[in-house]
């Protein structure tokens, strides 16, 4: 059993790193993904999280928008 999830961050394209690492290794999945809502920050549709498992391993990754304050990201990470 998978005890720490790698938790990875990008400025921009997190949703088509996923993609991509999904496509290269075999036994990959993309798991889960959230879109940004009416209520933001970034535009509502656009990709913000998402879970993926290569190869046995759990990864997550976010889209976070240099619009999101450094303050508010520690925030929602705790929240987590």
């Amino acid at each position: 059993m998978q005890k720490i999830t790698t938790f990875l961050t990008f400025n921009d394209q997190a949703e088509e790193a996923i993609n991509f690492y999904t496509s290269i290794f075999k036994d990959s999945k993309i798991l889960n993904t959230t879109r940004y809502g009416d209520a933001g920050p970034g535009p509502k549709g656009a990709f913000m999280t998402g879970t993926f498992r290569l190869a046995g391993q759990e990864f997550m990754a976010a889209q976070w928008r240099p619009v999101v304050p450094v303050r508010a990201r520690h925030i929602a990470l705790r929240e987590l």
